[in-house]
């Protein structure tokens, strides 16, 4: 088994510009960097092949995390679904089992939704689980047989929050110029004070450099619409999760008891709710339904429910304060992808609900005006009590304790923002010193810690 992460490995994503469109992507469950990750690379590959010519048969070797917790994250319906020409942002969630069905009971697969190619998953369908690739924790290796008797071969990563990489390719956008470029907190804070812009109207800046403001304030519309109707549709589905373990889901159950109880005077009703949506939307992931990665799947309601909380419980929520709390959590994401990671495989759970945790914290504390001194502190008070939050799901699945851990997230966001707000934004710890011991603390984490249902919970706890 491939050792732990070396410290100092420069980051894929750490010279290259990021937009909100690549931070906030509305895919499918259970996992961004093992389900929808692994979809969009089959899928790029199947369309290379397909073009270069007749393909005869095709191959997937999964490596790392990808193959010890693959099945409970359904990499292997995503290899399927991606080498079929289907992409996470637009496949039905109601239509998968079908697909999937269909491909098995074929011993074919319609490569790229062009060409009828043979694929017997038994044989073309490996999961290396004691092997790592040397660039990524999440490898993948395909192999396309051309009926000239030729071959072609491309490893692909999953970087995190379905982020991927090809190996042998540069990233993209590494020299795309941006009006007001930053890639750490105290650069951020800079431009914030040469500029009097706040961190989110930083973003909104940048973004122009991609397309006219008014098609991201339409980009952050549908990803907030997105994100809460995932939280509607969680609130009213119940039944068992997919994987074995027999999870109940409990937001519909829960929903109903807020809502019997009547006006929210109860001070314990705001942690409450708070705690239903985050659920609401890690239920859904758990079953494969359509959910935004903010900035991953595993982390996914955290940031709605701070979303929600903002639009439900205080004081003056307005749709311009939805997008700045969107554009101002995206402005944190962009510096852990750039300075860390936020893949579970590389940094433990921390690198995912402790990422969401931060970006909802500067997010919510923004939106109530805070200043960038203290929107920086929030993010840094959202992280600092995540370090060291180990990534264990029992079976392998986006279950236990994901979905409960989403709610912690969003509770220790909303009271981070709330700290930062009384303060003046002044505090020891930067956001920039929280950050690389976060890298620093996923580098020293054992593997079995990091996504691979080697350790912790995954061990301890009896699958029934």
């Amino acid at each position: 088994m491939r050792g732990d992460a070396r410290p100092g490995t420069e980051r894929p994503d750490s010279a290259r510009a990021i937009s909100v469109t690549e931070l906030f992507t509305i895919g499918i469950g259970p996992s961004s960097s093992h389900t929808v990750g692994p979809m969009r690379a089959a899928c790029d590959f199947a369309e290379r092949v397909t073009a270069q010519g007749d393909v005869a048969g095709v191959q997937c070797d999964l490596y790392g995390s990808l193959a010890l917790t693959g099945h409970g994250h359904r990499t292997d319906i995503a290899i399927l679904l991606g080498l079929a020409g289907e992409r996470p942002e637009t496949v039905d969630p109601e239509r998968i089992d079908g697909l999937v069905a269909a491909i098995r009971s074929r011993g074919t697969i319609l490569l790229a939704g062009q060409a009828e190619t043979a694929f017997a998953e038994a044989g073309d369908l490996i999961f290396h689980r004691r092997e790592f690739l040397p660039g990524h924790a999440n490898g993948m290796r395909f192999t396309a047989r051309f009926a000239d008797g030729t071959s072609e071969q491309a490893i692909y990563y999953s970087i995190g929050g379905g982020a991927i990489l090809r190996e042998g390719e540069p990233a993209p956008r590494v020299n795309f110029a941006l009006p007001l470029p930053f890639s750490s907190g105290a650069e951020l804070l800079a431009q914030g004070a040469a500029t009097g812009k706040s961190f989110g109207e930083i973003v909104e800046a940048n973004e122009q450099a991609w397309r006219p403001a008014a098609e991201t304030e339409g980009f952050l519309d549908a990803v907030r619409e997105a994100m809460l109707a995932c939280v509607a549709r969680g609130c009213r589905t119940e039944g068992i999760l997919p994987g074995g373990l027999k999870v109940r889901r409990r937001a519909k159950d829960l929903h109903e008891t807020l809502m019997a109880r009547g006006p929210r005077s109860d001070p314990s009703a705001v942690f409450e709710w708070v705690s239903l949506w985050a659920l609401a939307v890690n239920e859904e992931n758990a079953a494969g339904g359509r959910v935004v990665t903010a900035p991953t799947n595993g982390a996914a309601g955290v940031l709605p429910a701070v979303l929600k909380y903002y639009e439900v419980f205080t004081a003056t929520p307005t749709p311009a304060g939805s997008r700045l709390l969107l554009t101002t959590a995206a402005a944190i994401g962009f510096l852990y992808k750039k300075r860390a990671s936020i893949s579970a495989a590389e940094m433990g759970c921390q690198g995912e609900v402790g990422v969401a945790c931060s970006m909802a914290a500067a997010g919510l504390a923004a939106a109530l005006g805070a200043t960038n001194s203290q929107i920086e502190n929030a993010a840094e008070i959202g992280m600092e009590h995540n370090l060291g939050l180990t990534c264990d799901p029992i079976g392998g699945l986006v279950q236990i304790p994901c979905i409960e851990r989403n709610t912690m997230g969003a509770i220790k966001a909303i009271n981070a923002a709330y700290l930062a707000l009384r303060g003046d934004g002044q505090h020891i710890v930067s956001l920039d010193a929280v950050i690389e011991t976060m890298r620093q603390t996923g580098n020293d984490m054992r593997s079995k810690y990091k996504e691979t249902s080697l350790g912790g919970l995954a061990v301890n706890v009896v699958e029934c």
